[in-house]
């Protein structure tokens, strides 16, 4: 019986170096196809992360040019500190003092303050203002900028329009005159700068955006409405009345006057356009008597109000009285009937109801005003569009002038 042959030395050796052999083989290629897939991994962060780096140095330009210039706003290549310097020795602070009495009828004073800008009329250097901010003042000031203070005398004023017109003894060398431009092509969203001086600060500057146009305000003095009034988003608050509102060119194309109390970025500006139609009658004859009047009173017309009249029209401007003897009256159109209480507060109802002028719609108040001041003149005849008893028809009314 033959015994196994033991294994030669031989054998062993070749038999322990194929063993090594493929083991070194197996982890060479094990580590061959993971450091290729870490290898690819790590391409892909190294490319991501070169992009996240190019991305945050295009924003970092973008960051420097806004801040160090100024220069893009919302689109318009406009530096709004070059626009600040271009006007800021326009603008003036506007001092007066109202003289009261107490009930002993001993005199006690009031200082008031607001803003205005210069002017140049015919060659004449004047300040523009609002009535408001000079009515019933005695010792007028006008203060530029750099501080120099001067006195200032009211050469005319319109308290219809809420405008004032001022002459001072101001050497030469302190008049920065403002051009002014027409209004009418503004729109709604244009970007507007007011410029002026709320609470004394001088020289302030607030930007906004033209939020309505055509808009009726009432001022106390006389109770009669200023109409196509701009409305802006410009922060204002007390003393910037009769600064100027300017568009991104630098030229006024209004003049702040009111702020409704407690709202949020609710402001109205008097359109340059009624300053340029009224500027020369107001420095040369101290006045402007060119308001067309209608003679009417009357409230917006409502769906509710419609229902309760039982027409078919819910737009326009519904007449509750005429005055009598006066361009509405004369010429036939009627005011209202009787009180109805509608949505909780009394309205006079029956009246006409004003639906266009000369073929142009009118939806209300507003645009019955705005396209009187901007279209009519005294003793001008119009054509009147109305509803009454739920017929159309049309009436001539010759206007007159506000008494």
């Amino acid at each position: 019986m033959e015994l196994p042959q033991k294994p030669t030395p031989l054998s062993k050796i070749l038999i322990t170096t194929i063993v090594i052999a493929s083991l070194l083989i197996g982890g060479l290629l094990g580590y061959s196809l993971g450091y290729l897939t870490t290898s690819e991994k790590l391409n892909d962060l190294e490319s991501q992360l070169s992009t996240l780096q190019e991305q945050m140095s295009n924003l970092q330009s973008t960051q420097n040019v806004i801040n160090q210039n100024n220069t893009f706003i919302l689109g318009e290549n406009v530096s709004l500190s070059g626009l600040y310097e271009q006007v800021k020795d326009s603008v003036v602070i506007i001092r007066g003092v109202i003289v009261q009495y107490d009930i002993f009828h001993r005199a006690y004073y009031t200082q008031v303050q607001g803003s205005g800008f210069v002017y140049n009329f015919t060659g004449g250097m004047v300040i523009i203002t609002n009535y408001h901010v000079v009515e019933s003042t005695i010792n007028v000031t006008v203060t530029f900028i750099n501080g120099n203070g001067y006195a200032a005398t009211v050469l005319g004023s319109d308290p219809y329009a809420d405008l004032a017109v001022l002459l001072t003894d101001a050497p030469q060398s302190e008049f920065k005159p403002l051009e002014i431009v027409s209004s009418s092509t503004l729109k709604v969203g244009d970007i507007v700068v007011a410029v002026g001086n709320p609470y004394g600060l001088a020289g302030s500057m607030s930007i906004g955006v033209v939020s309505a146009l055509g808009r009726t305000i009432t001022e106390e003095t006389g109770g009669y409405p200023i109409a196509n009034i701009i409305q802006t988003t410009a922060p204002l608050n007390p003393g910037n009345s009769g600064g100027p509102l300017l568009n991104l060119q630098g030229q006024v194309v209004g003049i702040t006057t009111a702020i409704v109390s407690d709202s949020q970025g609710l402001g109205f500006a008097i359109p340059s356009n009624t300053i340029l139609r009224e500027i020369s009658s107001l420095a040369i004859t101290g006045s402007y008597n060119r308001h067309p009047w209608l003679g009417a009173t009357g409230v917006d017309m409502t769906y509710e109000i419609a229902k309760a009249m039982g027409v078919n029209v819910t737009y326009g401007w519904l007449i509750t009285q005429v005055t009598s003897g006066g361009p509405a009256a004369n010429a036939g159109l009627r005011g209202g009937t009787k009180q109805v209480l509608i949505a909780g507060e009394y309205v006079t109802v029956g009246g006409d109801i004003i639906i266009a002028i000369n073929e142009t719609r009118i939806t209300d108040m507003d645009t019955l005003s705005t396209y009187l001041e901007e279209n009519t003149t005294p003793g001008q005849k119009i054509n009147v569009s109305i509803v009454r008893e739920n017929q159309t028809m049309t009436v001539a009314v010759t206007l007159g002038t506000r008494p």
